[in-house]
Formats: structure tokens, sequence, C-alpha cells
């Protein structure tokens, strides 16, 4: 396993597998704490892990936390997503950084996104499971979502967005999110 720093979210990793594959199908290491202690990171903070299901064209996000915000770690254990992390920490170098990803079961790859950092993902494959690991225990009174069709986040969705929740659809843009979090 490999980590890789991603240059447009300061503080953001790619924790890269290699999965071995022969006739039977594929074996691959999808964590490994020391790894992510080389990093800087500690394994031992994340307290929950969560998985969700979704068929072509779902959108899930924008979604941060209030507060102390949510660190966590995201894969596509089956399928393919494009993954999307926006820097939403005013105090970060990369403040309003976007970056895009592709994750996909075939090779595993993690993507730490950083507390304070926004992340949404849409499915590309028929079906795709994304799984999540966090620092925190959720606190559905902590959720923060942002228009995924924000026009200042201008992010470049493949596929027309066939199903989303009803808080995804009636999100706040950014530029309200952004002031309602200076007015706490």
């Amino acid at each position: 396993m490999k980590a890789t720093e991603v240059p447009e979210i300061s503080g953001a990793f790619l924790f890269e597998s290699t999965p071995y594959a022969d006739e039977r199908g594929f074996f691959c290491r999808t964590f490994d704490a020391d790894v992510i202690r080389s990093v800087g990171l500690d394994p031992h903070a994340f307290v929950q892990d969560s998985v969700s299901r979704s068929v072509r064209g779902v959108l899930r996000g924008m979604h941060l936390r209030s507060g102390a915000g949510e660190a966590k770690l995201v894969r596509c254990s089956s399928g393919r997503i494009f993954d999307v992390v926006v820097d939403l920490r005013e105090d970060s170098p990369t403040f309003l950084g976007r970056a895009f990803f592709e994750l996909s079961g075939e090779t595993q790859t993690t993507l730490y996104v950083p507390a304070g950092c926004a992340h949404g993902f849409q499915a590309l494959s028929e079906s795709a499971d994304t799984s999540y690991r966090i620092d925190r225990p959720h606190d559905p009174s902590e959720d923060v979502t942002i228009a995924f069709d924000d026009p200042e986040l201008a992010i470049p969705w493949p596929l027309p967005a066939t199903s989303m929740s009803r808080r995804d659809r009636e999100a706040p843009g950014l530029a309200e999110v952004l002031k309602q979090r200076k007015e706490r």
C-alpha cells in the first residue's frame, strides 16, 4: 500500500492498494495502520464504519459536518464512483480547492478526506458500494449539505443526477453555507 498526497487539498491522501489477481479473483490490503501512521494520521482515530450502495447516476453530496468536523477514509469497494472533495477550511492553504477522483472496486484505492472538507460522489457503474470509515460517531444534528450544482463549485459531474436525497436536492449554495458557518 502506498500513500500519495492530494495537492489540491492540504492534508488529503490517496492510499493505493496493490491487488493481487489470479484465476480466483483478487486479494489486497485496504487498511494498513503503519501506512496511515506514516503520513501523520492516527489509525486508531477511526471509530465507525459504514457502507452505501448506489445505482448508476445516484449523487450523494456535497456533505460535511459542523463543529469539529469529520475526517474520513472513503473507498469504492465494488463498482466505480466519481468522487469529489472541496476544502472548506478557511485557514487552509488550499481553501476552496477541489479534487476529483475515480475510485473503483478494481483498484481499491482509499481517499482520506480531512475534517472541514465537503465530500460527495456519483455512481458511475450499474451498482457501486462505497465504504466510509469516520473519526467521530455520526451526529445528524451536525450534518451540513451544499448544493451539488453550485456554480461556484463548478463540479463536472460526469452523468445527469438520476436520484438523490431530498436533503441533497434542497441544499443551499456554498455562499450561504460559508455565511452560516461564520455566524456560529
